[in-house]
């Protein structure tokens, strides 16, 4: 059995994607920036100290995952910060895109040759990234970030599908978790279960598609 992969493991939907995964007799790797007691009471192999706004990161990871096999990778970590036209800011533009579109591009890259025939590879997304969907405004950099992380996926949709390796674009729902300031109408733990049962019925005849955890296709 290969490696479930999942970054951003440590709180959130993160954490219960990893404490479901582990449930189920999985064998996960839960990468963060910092561990935590409930993160190493389910018992995983944790890779902490991985930054995903450091360029080095990803090699870093690569490194530490050199001849693994993984069959699932779930790009989970991001970054949030509000703003508005009046408000929006060339450095918090950045750094969403940096942790929630060229982190997974990249680490991505970097763990392709780890991925055997029949992996998969997750994006979390946001439906506040879909242009058809916008009615709202705002929240320039999110959407922004949010925009390019799909584009990813289509492309990485595209590339990996010879390689026998397919890719979902998943909206987790409205969740309460301290990314929304505990706002939303799920819990982590429901939004995980509806993530990985899109997950285990994603085949490469259905890669490429962006999809609500309920199972909903959304639009691009």
């Amino acid at each position: 059995m290969g490696l479930a992969v999942l970054t951003g493991a440590n709180r959130g939907i993160g954490f219960a994607l990893v404490r479901q995964l582990r449930a189920r007799g999985e064998s996960v790797v839960a990468v963060c920036r910092r561990n935590s007691a409930d993160l190493d009471q389910l018992g995983v192999r944790v890779e902490s100290g991985i930054d995903l706004a450091s360029p080095e990161a990803c090699v870093e990871l690569a490194a530490r995952l050199a001849h693994e096999k993984i069959n699932l990778l779930i790009h989970n970590a991001g970054l949030l910060i509000e703003d508005s036209l009046g408000s929006v800011r060339v450095d918090a533009v950045r750094s969403q895109l940096e942790i929630n579109a060229l982190a997974p591009l990249f680490l991505t890259q970097a763990l392709t040759p780890f991925l055997v025939h029949g992996a998969k590879v997750a994006f979390i997304t946001s439906r506040m990234g879909s242009i058809g969907d916008n009615t709202s405004g705002g929240y320039y950099g999110y959407r922004m970030s949010k925009a390019a992380l799909n584009a990813v996926g289509m492309s990485m949709a595209r590339d990996l599908a010879p390689r026998g390796v397919s890719v979902v674009i998943l909206h987790p729902g409205a969740v309460r978790t301290g990314m929304t300031g505990g706002q939303g109408v799920l819990e982590p733990d429901e939004s995980a279960s509806g993530l990985l049962r899109r997950i285990d019925e994603l085949q490469l005849e259905t890669t490429g598609r962006f999809v609500h955890q309920d199972g909903a296709i959304l639009p691009w």
